[in-house]
């Protein structure tokens, strides 16, 4: 059993910028993914980061604004989210998964942290 822990979440201005945190428990690497809810919307692929980190993916939606990267060492994911708007506003949520195939669809992966509220102002 994987135990993943999100941190980072806050309020921010548009245009501003934040980094999160997907912490995972234990010694092993997972390919690592993150999506997001707003309220009232469908859970949606944001940005995937393999287990050695050398490949990632993003939504089109994000590319360019967010960049991901892990540090093995510390078992922990690191999305982090520039030119933020207001659209950006949603749960945040780091899940875990055994490889990467399939890396945009949600049932790829096995464990899901608990989120983190993220609210852009306008």
């Amino acid at each position: 059993q994987v135990q993943l822990v999100e941190s980072g979440g806050g309020l921010v201005q548009a245009g501003g910028s934040l980094k999160l945190s997907c912490a995972a428990s234990g010694r092993s690497s997972y390919f690592i993914g993150w999506y997001r809810q707003a309220p009232g919307k469908e859970r949606e692929f944001v940005a995937a980061i393999s287990r050695s980190g050398g490949d990632t993916y993003y939504a089109d939606i994000v590319k360019i604004r967010f960049t991901i990267s892990r540090d093995n060492a510390k078992n922990t994911v690191y999305p982090e989210m520039n030119s933020l708007n207001p659209e950006d506003t949603a749960v945040y949520y780091c899940a875990a998964a055994q490889h990467g195939a399939g890396w945009s669809y949600d049932w790829i992966y096995d464990y899901w942290g608990q989120g983190t509220q993220v609210t852009v102002s306008s």
